[in-house]
């Protein structure tokens, strides 16, 4: 049951061992109190009810109830430290779980559904929770309470205790059935579950797209599908758990009544007193509440060993894009960026860029223009190691920026994407994302720049919350505070992918005319769609199947590449037929 998933999660429990320890002794206590309270019981009957002494009575049931009232005690105590001890290890390892996400890197998170790794940060930890808390304890607890009441039995009466002993060969086949069958289904349940997260989470982002389809239908079905395959494991799972319970409830049962006539017999025979018999059926009934348990905890460890092994899954994934051993820090940019022989291709596909050679000085502007597909937001993805290549190399200032500290680095270029992501959170903290150290006068000029003055409109002004992905501004509004969040940092490089692509012609012209002055001492890489914003660059690069085709300034490429004509010839007519709808 405690795979090598579950093992290795001590790393987290070692911090939790005293508290664990204390919880084990605190059970193990109330324990002892409860066995007492049985031997008491004996005592009483064969004392002063057998000889009619009613005085001697008090002092027995003063002592029943202090030990009641101190197994109460030490059961109160062991929940507030259960709680305490499995909600820190929780936090830790959720902690560590979302650090590492952050680590690794976008090609990862292209390839996992954002529900599966939801369903891992937060109901497989609480499953793991649940039995590093209770389950692991009690596991203990139990094999203690038996081997302990066992030994008891035997003091009182060797044959009855020899048949209570023997229990735990039809519970061990039980256990060793279910946990077989079991896991398999833990396991179709869990993913299954991350599933179910993914068509959630995907329907309340997409919600907008739902409705204006009128698909709300459709994504009811793909819901409905996944519940009915959920539920369809969820009955699987509590059928298993129903037999495996009701089968492992009759074992106990079936000893009790065993041990009655046995006891019944021996009372005859005068080998065993009736307080002795009262006595030893007490402490039989001390064994049904961890019989019963066994079947939760062996469910509950089969689930935590299933969710560790999920976990697990991520945590050992290596991020792919790593600061090197001796990775530098910047601590200033030239700005000179190269493309040497950069080849990429993603894991699932065949190669998306081939042999790109270009170069940017600094203080230049290359504008990346292609048509859709050829790989202009890969290429502009490998300059701040969002991805690494798969061959050449990229350079700033002649040195590979694998070699640089991921930190350091994108610290001096600054991006700012086509489709722009902002946080729930104030304006003013997504803004700090590109520099969480500049001042209000630094805010006000990225402010001025993008053509953002509309935070100041609104309730709160730079404090006032945009809500989840900042689907409570327009498209505009958001690509311009995506704009001013990448300009805040004074980047020594920046990477624009199509940064004005949401914006009307009169404000684009307002942008453009102030990012041409942010422009001036900053070496920029930006990806064009309008024609228009062509003229804040000072040389063009034409991407076609991968690979670099021409280069030149706009005029030149006009005058003798046809398909550069053919491509700004279509974007032109898309912005016209955008503009118009």
């Amino acid at each position: 049951m405690s795979g090598s998933a579950l093992w290795r999660l001590r790393v987290y429990v070692r911090p939790y061992r005293g508290q664990m320890v204390a919880m084990v002794l605190t059970a193990m206590a109330g324990l002892s109190a409860q066995i007492v309270v049985p031997l008491v019981t004996k005592s009483v009957i064969d004392g002063p009810v057998a000889r009619h002494e009613r005085g001697a009575l008090l002092p027995m049931v003063g002592l029943v109830l202090v030990l009641g009232v101190v197994d109460c005690s030490l059961a109160f105590i062991r929940r507030w430290i259960q709680a305490s001890a499995s909600n820190g290890i929780e936090q830790s390892i959720r902690n560590d779980l979302y650090a590492h996400l952050q680590r690794l890197p976008v090609a990862f998170h292209d390839q996992w559904q954002s529900g599966q790794l939801l369903s891992r940060a937060m109901s497989d930890l609480s499953t793991i929770r649940r039995f590093l808390g209770f389950g692991l304890v009690f596991l203990f607890v139990n094999v203690a309470t038996f081997f302990l009441v066992i030994a008891l039995l035997f003091r009182m009466h060797a044959l009855l205790a020899l048949l209570a002993a023997s229990s735990v060969l039809p519970i061990g086949w039980l256990c060793f059935r279910f946990e077989r069958a079991y896991i398999e289904v833990a396991r179709v349940r869990q993913d299954q579950e991350g599933d179910l997260t993914t068509v959630v989470e995907e329907a309340a982002t997409g919600i907008r797209v739902i409705k204006a389809f009128g698909r709300a239908r459709l994504a009811e079905d793909q819901f409905a599908v996944r519940a009915t395959a959920l539920r369809g494991s969820g009955l699987r799972s509590a059928y298993l758990k129903a037999r495996f319970w009701a089968l492992l409830d009759l074992v106990p049962t079936l000893t009790l009544g065993a041990v009655l006539v046995g006891g019944a017999v021996a009372v005859e025979r005068g080998s065993l007193t009736i307080g002795g018999l009262v006595a030893f059926v007490t402490l039989l009934l001390l064994l049904v509440w961890p019989v019963e348990a066994l079947g939760f905890i062996l469910a509950t460890g089969q689930e935590a060993e299933t969710a560790a092994r999920r976990v697990y899954e991520v945590l050992d994934t290596e991020p792919a894009v790593a600061d090197r051993p001796g990775a530098r820090t910047i601590e200033r940019v030239e700005g000179r960026v190269r493309f040497e022989s950069v080849g990429f291709r993603y894991a699932t596909g065949g190669a998306v860029l081939r042999d790109i050679e270009l170069e940017l000085a600094p203080g230049e502007t290359v504008a990346l223009v292609g048509a859709t597909g050829s790989g202009k937001t890969t290429l502009t993805s490998l300059l701040p190691r969002l991805y690494d290549v798969s061959a050449g190399r990229v350079t700033v200032d002649g040195v590979d920026v694998r070699d640089f500290a991921l930190s350091s680095l994108r610290r001096h270029v600054g991006v700012a994407f086509e489709d722009p992501i902002l946080f729930s959170a104030s304006v003013r903290e997504n803004l700090l994302l590109g520099r969480p150290d500049a001042s209000d006068a630094d805010l006000e000029r990225a402010i001025e720049t993008a053509q953002a003055g509309f935070v100041h409109d609104l309730p709160w002004g730079l404090d006032t919350r945009v809500g989840e992905q900042g689907l409570t501004l327009s498209g505009g509004q958001r690509q311009r505070l995506a704009l001013a969040r990448a300009v805040v940092g004074e980047p020594s490089v920046l990477v624009l992918d199509d940064p004005l692509s949401a914006l009307d012609v009169h404000t684009e012209a307002l942008v453009e005319e102030a990012l041409a002055r942010v422009l001036a001492g900053t070496t920029a890489l930006v990806v064009v769609h309008r024609p228009s914003t062509v003229a804040l660059a000072d040389r063009v690069a034409f991407l076609a199947d991968g690979r670099i085709a021409a280069t030149g300034t706009h005029s030149e490429l006009l005058e003798r590449v046809p398909a550069y004509r053919a491509v700004l010839a279509q974007e032109a007519e898309a912005s016209r037929l955008k503009e118009a709808g």
